[in-house]
């Protein structure tokens, strides 16, 4: 890639308010040049996107009748996109002015992959939000030190188990590869599930520390009940479709195990029906999983056996989340199992 190549940064609003006008600034403010900015909105009520386009009338906006969540609305702007080079950002967001240049260099060195920034705090800029996401056994995925402060220990660029989609840099060479966000996942675990099927077929997912952005915590759904719907449901949907039927076979009893752990969290949080939803949605899509199944198994290049050696055996949940008690106890039953897990199917 050469410095003349286009840039296009995807955007996706739904009523950011002005944090959108503060990423878009951030954006402009960019050393490296040759960027296309378009911003997709999902129908917001609160007139961001029309300021947006006032403030900066060179942006493409691309306005949707209707709500298509987060992976219908960033599909629409990776549709619509020119560049051979694809960012989708969110609005919350304020990058760091060379935060393209060191993805660019990433992608020089090791190729057609998805690469994620180091992504900090918007309001506390030495807290970190994720140096990469981690996709456990299990189908948990989690932002490697989150609400860690930062260290000055040198990191180097590493292989993770997946882009964040807060900001996830790729080529449209790749996207041809491994396919659009799955739309059925509508939001959360859409970025898990990208990587997953990019390992899947070979191509990896790397940490960039040196390019930057920070990000402000969830404006829209923080931790609510319908959050809480979208992240089992998609888990799920994503063990259904990536494991192969053999896998999934001998993962049987510990799955239960831990879906036990699961069921009494979900009880805990007074959220008993948001589990019983998502199982439903999951059974009420049983013929279209078996057929993204089928399609993900022709796909398939790297088995199981392989891909689950590079997964954590632990996942890191938030103390504003569950206890630390609850965390502790529900790691160290997991560590078992996942290890258990990977000499079983090796």
């Amino acid at each position: 890639m050469n410095k003349e190549s286009l840039i296009s940064v995807i955007v996706l609003n739904y009523n950011a308010g002005n944090l959108l006008l503060d990423c878009i600034e951030s954006i402009k403010k960019s050393s490296y040049e040759n960027i296309e900015i378009l911003v997709v909105d999902n129908i917001s009520s609160d007139g961001s996107q029309i300021a947006c386009k006032k403030k900066f009338p060179d942006i493409k906006l691309i306005q949707n009748e209707k709500n298509l969540g987060y992976c219908g609305g960033n599909n629409v702007g990776i549709k619509e996109a020119n560049g051979d080079f694809i960012v989708i950002l969110n609005p919350d967001t304020i990058v760091d002015p060379n935060w393209i240049n060191e993805l660019i260099i990433a992608q020089k060195e090791f190729g057609d992959a998805l690469y994620q920034p180091k992504i900090l705090s918007l309001n506390e800029e030495n807290i970190l939000q994720s140096t990469g996401n981690m996709l456990h056994v299990f189908g948990f995925g989690f932002a490697r030190d989150k609400g860690n402060k930062i260290s000055n220990k040198i990191e180097a660029i590493e292989k993770i188990g997946y882009a964040s989609g807060t900001c996830l840099f790729t080529s449209r060479k790749v996207l041809d590869k491994v396919g659009l966000l799955d739309e059925f996942l509508f939001l959360y675990h859409d970025d898990l599930d990208l990587g997953w099927r990019a390992a899947q077929i070979g191509i990896s997912s790397y940490y960039v520390p040196k390019s930057k952005i920070y990000h402000a915590e969830s404006y829209s759904l923080k931790w609510s009940a319908k959050k809480f719907y979208w992240l089992e449901r998609n888990r799920k949907y994503c063990l259904l479709t990536h494991y192969s039927k053999e896998t999934y076979q001998k993962m049987q009893l510990s799955l239960m195990l831990v879906d036990l752990f699961v069921w009494a969290f979900y009880l805990s949080k007074g959220f008993l029906g948001t589990k019983i939803r998502a199982e439903l949605d999951i059974r009420k899509h049983k013929k279209f999983i078996e057929e993204k199944y089928d399609e993900l198994e022709r796909k398939k290049k790297v088995p199981d056996n392989i891909l689950i050696r590079y997964f954590p055996d632990q996942i890191f949940v938030p103390t504003n989340v569950s206890q630390e008690s609850m965390n502790q106890t529900f790691n160290s039953v997991l560590t078992k199992l996942s290890k258990k897990i990977k000499e079983k199917i090796r």
